[in-house]
């Protein structure tokens, strides 16, 4: 067996395997990369990348099917043609990924090592049965994989993933999704609009990563009046008949229904790939999941020696935090014991839906929790029904719920349903991050006419409920834990 010495081992070759091993290249000299399977990223191979590719095939469907109400009628019928849809699908993704390949065939030979890691000490990694490396720091960064029952195996191949989607080489007839959230979202409503039958099944009212009951009721309203969507169903009972997949649940009037699909796709989450590296051979501290528990600000954990970053530090699994978790734990890796604070950027989520769904900085829930207890918690709102934009392009469709700190004025956080989400997102994240208050973000310049006039009704709503001379201050509002960075 091969025995290798090495200053990092950075377990994992994805979006922060491959950020934690260059960063550690910058200090130590000996690092290597331990991958089980393919190199490259989620987000490249199954993830955020070909997702986009069958919304915007989507999109260009829908939007033809939609010009009547602009005066512009389209004449024939819109065909959709899924073997060219999963072509292109398929295509870019392979390219995208090419590309994520190339950076990784540009890492030595040496500093890779193919095949499945465990611990088998506090230092020693065994990989498969051909190597053992002893290492003074270690990287995990293992990501995740999609989670699911297990009595769904017996659907046999009618069960997906969400990640098998983009191997179809033609759109089926009929699907039943389970997990109304980012990603069953995004796929449900796309496979929708063109042409595939869709039903999506979800548990509890959650609609996406919402926590604002208000803008969630208002994504579940507009989303069902799309697509047939159970956001709290009550399924009876999943059999495979067949072919098909027989699916019996009761409805919103409590009336039995029985509907046949083609296939079940699970897009109910994902787990951390943490539960094989034989962490329990290890003295180190974990969360209810089986998760280390890391510093947010140094991806390292209990046991100075080991650091995780990405979808195996069970924080947000996204594609932006994952390079920059993997920098900082690889950096702090490399330079240990000399370790440093890396730059934890202001949250932000969106959902690629129609409308679109976005997130920044301190959730409902948690202002909630933290605020409002004390009524220190101030909301301003907008709808985007009669905003001015949105109305000329006819995507008027959502609302955008801002949160502040009373006294201060200090924006916390925002959720929202609308046209260009996105877009809004970011300019929300960028004064987040610069702990601005509400009139300095409405000393901002706003053009006109712009989606962007929404956001200021929303903070000038927000501002006429702000009370300066009220003392209530939160006491750890630079805190990580709050999501400001």
């Amino acid at each position: 067996m091969k025995q290798l010495s090495v200053d990092v081992a950075v377990i994992g070759g994805g979006t922060a395997g491959l950020s934690a091993y260059r960063a550690a290249k910058e200090h130590a000299n000996r690092v290597v990369m331990i991958e089980g399977g393919p190199y490259g990223t989620t987000c490249a191979r199954v993830g955020c990348m070909p997702s986009k590719l069958l919304i915007a095939a989507a999109e260009a469907v829908h939007h033809a099917r939609h010009t009547s109400p602009f005066g512009v009628d389209v004449e024939g019928d819109i065909k959709v043609e899924g073997k060219r849809v999963m072509e292109r699908v398929k295509f870019e993704r392979d390219r995208f990924v090419g590309f994520v390949l190339e950076g990784v065939d540009s890492i030595p030979a040496d500093d890779k090592i193919q095949g499945y890691a465990r611990f088998v000490g506090d230092h020693t990694l065994q990989v498969d049965d051909h190597t053992q490396v002893h290492a003074a720091r270690i990287v995990i960064a293992t990501g995740s994989r999609p989670a699911y029952p297990g009595l769904w195996d017996k659907l046999g191949d009618r069960l997906l993933i969400n990640d098998d989607v983009f191997d179809w080489d033609d759109l089926p007839n009929s699907v039943a999704v389970f997990g109304p959230g980012v990603i069953g979202l995004e796929l449900g409503q796309a496979m929708h609009r063109l042409g595939v039958n869709i039903h999506l099944f979800g548990v509890g009212g959650q609609v996406g990563p919402l926590t604002d009951p208000d803008v969630m009721a208002y994504a579940n309203k507009t989303f069902a009046e799309e697509f047939p969507l159970m956001a709290d169903a009550r399924v009876e009972s999943i059999k495979r008949d067949g072919d098909q997949v027989e699916i019996t649940y009761l409805d919103d009037n409590n009336e039995t229904q029985t509907i046949r699909v083609d296939y079940v796709v699970a897009a109910t989450g994902r787990r951390p790939n943490v539960d094989k590296l034989g962490l329990e051979k290890l003295s180190i501290e974990l969360d209810d999941r089986g998760v280390p528990v890391a510093d947010p600000l140094t991806m390292q954990t209990s046991l100075e020696h080991i650091f995780v970053a990405g979808d195996a530090s069970n924080q947000l699994p996204l594609l932006h935090e994952a390079a920059d978790q993997g920098r900082i734990a690889g950096d702090n890796a490399g330079r240990a014991p000399n370790l440093e604070n890396g730059l934890r950027r202001s949250a932000i989520s969106v959902v690629f839906s129609d409308p679109q769904i976005a997130m920044v900085g301190m959730t409902y829930r948690d202002a909630q929790k933290r605020l409002g207890s004390c009524d220190c918690l101030i909301t301003g709102e907008v709808s985007f029904e009669n905003q001015g934009r949105s109305r000329v392009m006819l995507k008027n469709k959502g609302m955008l719920r801002v949160y502040a700190e009373q006294g201060t004025g200090l924006f916390i956080g925002a959720e929202m349903i609308g046209p260009a989400a996105e877009h809004m997102a970011h300019l929300l994240a960028w004064a987040h991050q610069q702990q601005m208050t509400i009139p300095q973000m409405l000393d901002m310049p706003f053009y006109h006419p712009v989606i962007e006039e929404g956001l200021r009704t929303a903070l000038r709503d927000v501002a006429a409920k702000l009370d300066t001379d009220n003392n209530c201050v939160l006491e750890c509002v630079t805190c990580q834990e709050c999501g400001i960075a």
